[in-house]
């Protein structure tokens, strides 16, 4: 039987995700990269892309990425000060 390349590689990520640690960790994402993108979505427009042509779609999510985190250090500065 041969193995891929990559399978020693995959065997140790499987178990990581299958450890205490990992199982929560992967809990964790939809409350964190899945709202996100969630948000995303529903708040700032990239459901559709305004323009045509790969740099321009790359230019709007770039541009939603930014105002993303902006909203998240404002937040975080608000609590803290």
């Amino acid at each position: 039987i041969t193995r891929h390349v990559w399978e020693d590689s995959k065997d140790k990520v499987r178990e990581n995700r299958l450890s205490n640690e990992g199982k929560w960790i992967y809990r964790m994402r939809k409350e964190k990269v899945e709202r996100s993108f969630a948000d995303s979505k529903e708040l700032h427009g990239l459901r559709y892309c305004r323009l045509r042509g790969r740099d321009n779609v790359r230019e709007q999510a770039l541009m939603t990425a930014a105002c993303q985190n902006m909203k998240k250090i404002a937040l975080h500065l608000d609590r803290v000060v």
